[in-house]
């Protein structure tokens, strides 16, 4: 039975992984995590009249029941704090927290090889989207003109998203390097040609009644290829969720991107 906590319970994707492992029967859920949150213990909320969990408000004091694993759906400075704190007291962190920079990456790495701990954290965890974007990367190889427009809920705080950069770092491994549109364009508009990443155009979509999709445009003489992919309820993200909460605990070190355990 492995050990789980969830930081960030209260918020959409922090409450499906909250449902998740409490109906998931290799985890046990010991503690949900908030600061801003005045019950004491899940039994107290509506949603879960008969949970018996503790809530704790301060991250020191989950360390009371031991957990294997931390989940973590928080915003990005937040859990840039919690997974450091996880790595420090040999938790394996499962983060889906989008937006950590590429220097704390290389830190947080770091820091758990030194502990010998394992962790997770993936822009995406819908095992649809990983296919995605290894699709994308084999096509890339023979279509350098490539735009990505990614659309999500209008609460999300970063763009592009994760999972927009992470395909747009695998692309750029195989692409023969091409700066997207005519030499002498101009933006009527600053921004409308959206974001560049290593000449790839890159355009985000922020709106209500949307969870999370991308689409990578592909474009050749004659032709087109499109790789979409859509996340309709986000239940989608959970079976990458269980994977890596399962997988981490037998890691020794931290990887980026859910594709590393499939």
């Amino acid at each position: 039975m492995i050990k789980i906590l969830v930081a960030g319970f209260k918020g959409k994707m922090g409450a499906t992984a909250t449902k998740m492992v409490l109906e998931h029967d290799d985890f046990e859920l010991v503690g949900v995590l908030d600061p801003f949150e005045d019950n004491t213990n899940l039994k107290q909320m509506a949603e879960y009249p008969e949970i018996d969990v503790p809530i704790f408000k301060q991250k020191e004091d989950v360390l009371s029941v031991e957990p294997d694993v931390w989940i973590d759906f928080t915003i990005p400075k937040v859990a840039y704090e919690n997974t450091r704190f996880a790595i420090d007291h040999k938790i394996a962190p499962v983060v889906g927290t989008t937006g950590l920079t590429e220097e704390q990456l290389v830190e947080l790495t770091a820091r758990s090889e030194s502990v010998k701990i394992g962790g997770l954290i993936a822009p995406n965890f819908a095992v649809g989207a990983v296919l995605m974007m290894q699709f994308a990367q084999k096509a890339a190889e023979y279509f350098p003109d490539v735009e990505i427009i990614e659309l999500h809920h209008d609460n999300k705080l970063d763009a592009p998203s994760g999972t927009a950069i992470k395909t747009a770092e695998m692309m750029s491994e195989v692409r023969t390097h091409k700066k997207k549109g005519h030499p002498e364009e101009q933006e009527l508009i600053k921004g409308a040609r959206g974001a560049d990443f290593e000449g790839m155009k890159i355009h985000s979509v922020r709106l209500p009644g949307m969870i999370a999709h991308q689409q990578v445009q592909f474009g050749g003489v004659g032709e087109g290829l499109t790789i979409r992919h859509d996340s309709y309820d986000r239940s989608s993200f959970m079976t990458g969720v269980a994977l890596g909460c399962k997988k981490v605990v037998q890691l020794e070190k931290l990887v980026y991107g859910l594709e590393n355990l499939l």
